[in-house]
């Protein structure tokens, strides 16, 4: 059964009957050259066997040219519906999901310090104050020689960080800084160490540095090298050996300052080392800073625990500063986000407008107009906008935050009034956007019954799909009965033409043989 709607109908038999009538006076023009050919001496076969052909065949190709038309047009009609639904979907997602409606942001007082929020987060304001930052430990290594292999025989370096080791086996050819470097960072079990050298005057530097920050990343180093030259020395290798001891934890700001056995002023929560190899350019330690009066340590630099659904980022740049940390409600993004789908609304309600638009002046109408799917899903939507949610007194509308339906189905926005909504009665917007009856998740449910496979939309493509299908099957058919009229017609007006000209032949023997009108032909002069 045909999908085409009523509004192509009319286009179609104008195809028709257009086709039809040149085709019929193309038959005419043939038969004129038929009786031309039988008066004279020849007929134009080809052009004769095509206008016949397309005599017979110009009503039923045109029919199927033209309602192919239409059902291309009728596909990329509902195409156009279909992307509209989405754009809106996709609008309605964030507000029917809570992430928009649930949004909160951050603003500091002070530099050094950034901080987002994200789901959990909750409105307030903290003085935040930054003792220190999270570091990872450095270590450097007395200078060598850049071609001195620090081992004179088989020996091992087994590197620990937080409880894991890594054990890397060196000899006398790849025991150089820059072998041992490469050993480290080629280790498939490397605890974390990240190795580098640095040359300097005094030869090259094996530079180690923990990947991760906080006082437990600590490096420690165990030599396994009994190898000795030949004047008894040990091998250089073991003044590589060292032990990382972690520093005080941190439970309040008086755990950041102390003094060593000689008086010398230290900070408790840095990492020690016990070693003569080695100069601990940089300690490990935790972060700490006291957000509200309270204290928090941390081995991070990004600080997830401290408060609720709120990320702070660390720098040296906050260390010392006291500032103001401020969560507050994103009414803007809440605005913005209404404000989007109110407008792609208000694209798919103008979309499915043209689609189905009647205009009584003209002939051309929308491609749509009348379809039963169309009119289903205006009113559907029209209903869910204009509903609002819950009822009698708990009952919300899109008008209590400042969003009317028009006279021509679209939605206005007042944004005085929808500002106000957002920073004043959030349990309003919170109603009417709820994620399991709320007005984006109706939209998002019932738009989900026609863009997905199976849905409404979808089913009646594939109807018009199947009838191209068929229409392209019909064009087949049909090219192939061309195809044998064309051999039939030419057979038989080969043969025709053939006979006419015998018999033009045979006419004009029997003229010369008995005359004619103006000749007294051979047999009569003869017979003088």
């Amino acid at each position: 059964m045909s999908t085409v709607t009523g509004s192509t109908t009319s286009a179609i038999a104008s195809a028709v009957a257009t086709t039809t009538a040149s085709a019929n006076a193309t038959v005419q023009a043939a038969a004129q050259s038929i009786i031309s050919g039988s008066t004279n001496s020849s007929m134009d076969t080809s052009s004769l066997v095509s206008a016949l052909v397309n005599a017979k065949t110009a009503g039923q190709a045109a029919t199927i040219a033209a309602e192919q038309t239409a059902d291309n047009t009728l596909i990329s009609a509902y195409g156009t519906l279909s992307a509209a639904l989405s754009a809106l979907q996709a609008a309605a997602g964030p507000l029917s999901d809570g992430a928009t409606l649930n949004s909160f942001s951050t603003t500091l007082s002070g530099s050094g310090v950034t901080a987002t929020a994200s789901t959990g987060a909750v409105a307030g304001s903290y003085s935040l104050n930054v003792a220190q930052v999270a570091t990872s430990q450095v270590l450097t290594s007395a200078g060598y020689g850049s071609s001195t292999n620090l081992a004179s025989g088989a020996a091992t370096m087994t590197l620990t960080v937080n409880g894991k080791s890594s054990t890397i086996s060196l000899n006398g050819s790849n025991s150089s800084i820059a072998g041992i470097a490469s050993a480290i960072n080629s280790a498939n079990d490397n605890p974390g160490v990240v190795a580098t050298v640095v040359t300097g005057a005094d030869g090259a530097h094996l530079v180690l540095q923990s990947a991760s920050t906080g006082a437990s990343s600590g490096i420690s180093i165990t030599v396994n090298d009994s190898n000795k030259d030949a004047s008894g020395n040990a091998d250089a290798l073991n003044q590589l050996a060292v032990t990382t001891t972690a520093g005080k934890s941190i439970s309040s700001a008086s755990d950041l300052t102390g003094t060593d056995s000689s008086g010398k002023a230290i900070n408790p929560s840095q990492s020690t080392i016990t070693g003569t190899g080695w100069t601990q350019t940089q300690a490990a330690q935790d972060a700490y800073f006291t957000l509200g009066g309270v204290g928090v340590t941390s081995s991070s630099n990004t600080v997830t625990a401290a408060v609720s659904g709120v990320t702070l980022n660390l720098t040296a740049a906050a260390v010392g500063t006291t500032q103001t940390l401020t969560i507050a409600q994103n009414t803007s993004a809440e605005s913005s986000a209404i404000n989007n789908f109110v407008s792609l609304y208000n694209t798919l309600v103008t979309t499915m407008g043209s689609l189905t638009a009647y205009n009584a002046n003209s002939t051309s109408q929308g491609v749509l107009i009348g379809d039963s799917t169309v009119n289903m899903i205006q009113n559907q939507l029209a209903k869910i906008v204009g509903s609002g949610v819950g009822s009698g007194t708990s009952k919300s509308t899109l008008a209590a935050i400042g969003i009317t339906l028009q006279t021509d189905g679209t939605l206005s926005v007042d944004n005085t009034t929808l500002s106000n909504a957002l920073q004043n009665n959030q349990s309003v917007v919170a109603s009417l956007f709820n994620p399991t009856n709320g007005i984006a998740a109706q939209l998002d449910d019932s738009i989900t019954t026609y863009t997905s496979s199976g849905g409404l939309i979808q089913n009646r493509t594939d109807a018009i799909n199947s009838e191209l299908t068929s229409l392209s099957n019909q064009k087949t058919t049909l090219t192939a009965w061309q195809a044998q009229l064309t051999s039939m017609y030419t057979a038989q007006f080969t043969a025709l033409n053939t006979l006419m000209a015998t018999m033009s032949n045979n006419s004009q023997y029997l003229t010369q043989l008995f005359g004619g009108a103006n000749s007294a032909g051979a047999l009569a002069t003869n017979k003088k």
